[in-house]
C-alpha cells in the first residue's frame, strides 16, 4: 500500500483518509510546525509521496529534506499560488479574466498611492500579497481611508523581518457570487459556492464564517479554472472565482485547498486524486 504524508490534520485530513484507503493509499499526518525538528534524528516514518508541501516554507524545507519524497504541489507550486500578485500577473498574461489589479511594493510616496487609487472606481479592495483565509483583506471608499490602511501596512513592512512588503489594490466586484472550484491533474473536479449568512458581508471565506454548498459550474467557468491550473502548472488547485454582473473573474488560487464533502464534487473525485498521487 502506498504511504501518503499529509501536512495538515484539519478537516481535509479526516475527509480523505477513508476514501484513499479504499484505493490502497494509506494516509498519515506529518506535523511540520509547532514542534522541535532535529535533522540528525528524523522523527518520521517512511513515506512514498507528500500532500502538499508544508505551509510554513522554512520548516517545510526541513521536513522535505527529512522525508525525501515527491510532493503533490511542491515548494514552487506553493509560491506561485501563495503570492497573489504573481498569480494575477501570470493569469492576465494568459488572457484569463481577473479583476483589475495593481501591485504595490512598499515604500512608495503618497502621490504615487493617490495615483493608484485614482485608477479605480471606489470602493477599492486592498489585499496583503501573501496572506490566506481572507486575513487582512479590506475595502476603502475614499482616498483618506485608503492612505490610512496603507499607512498601517507600511508599519508592518518596516520591520526588517517582513520579507513580503507588497500588497494588491483591486477593483471591487459588487454583488458577486463566490465559488471555489477544484482542479485535479488538469481536470475540473467540482465546485462549491461560498455563502455568508450575513448578506451584508462581502467576504465569503469559510474561515470568515461562510458556508460552502455544492455548485454546478457552466462549461465556460470550468474551462477558465482548468486554464488557470494549466497556466500556473499546479496539478492540485483550488481556484477562487467571483461572478459579478454575469462575468467570471479569477481572484486567487490555493495550492493547499480544503477538501469538502464528497457529495459536493464530481463523480470520481477520489479516483482522480488517487491517480494524481500515484503519478508522483
Amino acid at each position: 500500500m502506498l504511504r501518503l504524508a499529509v501536512t495538515t490534520n484539519a478537516q481535509t485530513y479526516e475527509r480523505i483518509r477513508e476514501p484513499l484507503a479504499e484505493r490502497e493509499i494509506a494516509v498519515d499526518h506529518v506535523q511540520a510546525d509547532e514542534r522541535v525538528l532535529d535533522p540528525s534524528a528524523p522523527p518520521f516514518e517512511s513515506f512514498d509521496v507528500g500532500l502538499v508541501y508544508p505551509s510554513r516554507l522554512p520548516e517545510g524545507g526541513v521536513v522535505d529534506a527529512l522525508l525525501g519524497v515527491p510532493w503533490v504541489n511542491d515548494r514552487e507550486a506553493m509560491l506561485r499560488s501563495r503570492h497573489k500578485a504573481e498569480t494575477i500577473a501570470r493569469l492576465q498574461q494568459a488572457g484569463i479574466p481577473t479583476p483589475k489589479t495593481v501591485a504595490v511594493s512598499n515604500p512608495v510616496d503618497r502621490s504615487t498611492l493617490a495615483s493608484v487609487f485614482d485608477r479605480f472606481e471606489p470602493p477599492v479592495v486592498i489585499k496583503p500579497n501573501s496572506a490566506t483565509r481572507g486575513a487582512g483583506v479590506t475595502t476603502a471608499a475614499d482616498l483618506d481611508a485608503f492612505l490610512g490602511i496603507v499607512d498601517y501596512l507600511a508599519l508592518l513592512h518596516e520591520h526588517r523581518t517582513t520579507a513580503d512588503k507588497s500588497f494588491l489594490v483591486q477593483e471591487y466586484l459588487p454583488e458577486a457570487r463566490d465559488y471555489r472550484a477544484m482542479v485535479i491533474d488538469g481536470e475540473y473536479a467540482g465546485a462549491v459556492e461560498r455563502r455568508h449568512p450575513d448578506r451584508d458581508r462581502w467576504k465569503h471565506n469559510v474561515h470568515q464564517g461562510a458556508r460552502a454548498v455544492g455548485a454546478e459550474l457552466p462549461e465556460e467557468y470550468r474551462d477558465i479554472v482548468e486554464r488557470t491550473a494549466d497556466t500556473l502548472d499546479i496539478p492540485y488547485l483550488g481556484v477562487d472565482l467571483l461572478v459579478s454582473d454575469g462575468r467570471p473573474y479569477v481572484t486567487e488560487t490555493n495550492a493547499r485547498p480544503t477538501v469538502d464533502e464528497t457529495a459536493k464534487y464530481e463523480p470520481g473525485f477520489y479516483d482522480s486524486l488517487a491517480g494524481l498521487i500515484r503519478k508522483q
